[in-house]
């Protein structure tokens, strides 16, 4: 890949992503990792080295830089769920499957108390048709394009793990304090 980075576009960039790069940027500068992403406004790429300890470095090169990507190897299975993983938050805990039947109950009811459409698809609640909740059901495991929505759900859930961390299924009487 030649100097034209910026112009490619996310199609042909996405070729890059989960692959080990070798990337020229500048005069004799050459960086080398995981291709996690590439912005699609500035065509910056971010590497990702992982280090013997388990932890990794990340490098950002502006794309405005870039005079040339080459692919050195591709992601094994292993690599690709570790690059795939590098940014989500750790999970505190590991729930089991009635924790977190009672859980998702919880969050459910406190949202009906509310006046949310809620309903449950799987092990996924729907929120109003425009909002996702995944196990173990906290403000961190919404997913919505509309961010109005998702930060209102996020705070309501929020405050129902603020009031009653372990036992959300259980209390009735929580206040409401947020309207979608």
């Amino acid at each position: 890949m030649q100097c034209d980075w910026p112009l490619l576009g996310p199609l042909q960039w996405m070729r890059y992503v989960n692959k080990q790069v070798k990337v020229k940027a500048g005069k004799d500068e050459e960086r080398r990792g995981w291709l996690l992403t590439v912005d699609p406004v500035s065509a910056s790429l971010v590497l990702v080295d992982f280090k013997e300890d388990g932890g990794a470095s990340v490098q950002v090169v502006m794309g405005h830089a870039v005079e040339e990507v080459e692919v050195l190897q591709e992601a094994d299975e292993e690599t690709t769920q570790r690059l795939q993983s590098s940014f989500l938050p750790a999970k505190t805990r590991r729930l089991d499957p009635e924790d977190l039947r009672k859980r998702r109950a919880g969050v459910r009811s406190w949202l009906e108390k509310n006046r949310i459409p809620v309903e449950e698809e799987g092990d996924e609640l729907r929120v109003a048709g425009v909002l996702t909740i995944t196990p173990p059901y906290g403000p961190e495991d919404c997913c919505s394009s509309n961010q109005i929505i998702l930060d209102r759900i996020q705070k309501l859930i929020q405050s129902v793990f603020q009031i009653q961390p372990d036992h959300t299924e259980t209390d009735p009487d929580c206040p409401s304090t947020m309207e979608v």
